[in-house]
């Protein structure tokens, strides 16, 4: 499609990609289902080794299907070019392992999604990386932490699983007078409601286990990069590390890509009434989700978001105890980790996704024994309330 980059998010989502294949004009997109692609000489095989000549080698630097997927998302993000990882976190350590050399530094979300912040404390660190894991709701801090060596500011926003905003375009700023580079995870609003670039990121990620595939049957990621240069140093890291992705689960993410927008706003729709009952139920002690007013960064959500997602954290009185009883009893919502899919997940963030954190840096980060975290999902509305009405019943 011409001038893509021009057309509404719904028609992007539904032909960004190689749309139809260019060698047969199949309408979706073929499985090139090979670890290996064979040459016409060995003269070819030499220019393309040496780069003097485009064409496939081996899955691993390159394949057509995992190549419409990268040129899918670049398309809906807005940057230069995208690399499709074998995980998300294949995508964050891609990004940490090029930028971040013996002696650099980072400063990071202190909420941020607990394996995230773990491999750096656990491994990172065992290569001289050093690290500060502030409150980057507030720039102030992020600027009090920043040092000579610091080459990436890494921010979620919003937060797992406190939903605490970070201001994209302030961290741009920051990072930029810096020297530093700015990374967003952009997992949890997807490009249908925030689109970093346009504040200044200079690479975004996904966990395309996601909202991006939305269908809780593929583990994948994918790095977003500003321009060639960064794309370029991003790209030969991954493939020579080799967290690359397979063609087949490249298909299975194009193919949920489709729905992304209207898998997301009914999704949104569901979270918006959701917050606004446990808001008001009296068994609930707080409910953090940027669509309500009472979230301390409201206005933040406004400004830089297009939407305010399917993501709700809450707790109920009577602490984690209490928690257990909703997510033991829920009918409707899995109990699951993970996120952004068709059905809706309930799990407990300090024991689960987050238990990789000693308890100090729990506490610090609003990480509480009561906090729930709720993906919302695409079922009927009515149902979800009447499950969670009976649930908080029982407390």
């Amino acid at each position: 499609m011409k001038d893509i980059q021009n057309k509404g998010i719904d028609t992007q989502v539904t032909h960004c990609g190689t749309n139809p294949d260019r060698t047969y004009g199949s309408a979706a997109p073929p499985i090139y289902q090979t670890s290996t692609f064979s040459f016409e000489s060995a003269n070819q095989g030499a220019r393309r080794f040496a780069g003097e000549e485009d064409g496939y080698i081996y899955t691993r630097i390159g394949n057509p299907t995992i190549n419409t997927l990268e040129e899918a998302v670049a398309t809906l993000e807005g940057g230069y070019g995208a690399l499709a990882t074998a995980s998300g976190m294949a995508a964050i350590t891609t990004v940490f392992m090029t930028f971040l050399e013996q002696g650099a530094h980072i400063v990071s979300t202190d909420s941020v999604y607990g394996p995230s912040r773990v491999v750096v404390e656990k491994e990172f660190s065992r290569f001289g990386v050093k690290y500060n894991f502030v409150d980057t709701a507030n720039p102030e801090e992020i600027k009090k932490h920043l040092r000579v060596n610091t080459k990436l500011i890494y921010i979620e926003t919003p937060a797992n699983p406190t939903i605490k905003l970070t201001d994209i375009q302030a961290c741009a700023d920051i990072a930029h007078k810096h020297g530093a580079l700015l990374v967003v995870d952009n997992t949890f609003m997807t490009p249908v409601l925030q689109r970093p670039f346009d504040f200044g990121a200079d690479i975004v990620i996904h966990s395309m286990t996601k909202a991006l595939n939305g269908h809780t049957d593929v583990v994948a990621g994918i790095i977003i990069s500003r321009n060639e240069e960064l794309h370029l140093q991003v790209r030969r890291v991954l493939h020579s590390m080799g967290g690359t992705m397979d063609p087949h689960q490249s298909w299975l993410v194009l193919r949920g890509l489709r729905t992304l927008a209207l898998r997301v706003k009914k999704a949104q729709s569901n979270a918006q009434k959701l917050a606004g009952f446990l808001e008001g139920h009296p068994k609930v002690e707080w409910v953090r989700y940027p669509g309500l007013q009472s979230h301390p960064q409201h206005q933040l959500a406004l400004d830089q978001m297009k939407g305010f997602g399917f993501m709700i954290s809450f707790e109920v009185k009577g602490g984690g105890e209490a928690g257990r009883t909703i997510m033991n009893n829920v009918e409707i919502p899995t109990l699951a980790v993970s996120l952004g899919g068709y059905e809706s997940l309930i799990q407990h963030p300090a024991s689960m996704t987050h238990a990789g954190m000693d308890a100090k840096s729990k506490e610090k980060a609003g990480i509480t024994d009561g906090l729930v975290r709720l993906s919302v999902g695409c079922e009927d509305v009515n149902d979800l309330l009447d499950d969670l009405k009976h649930c908080l019943a029982l407390i």
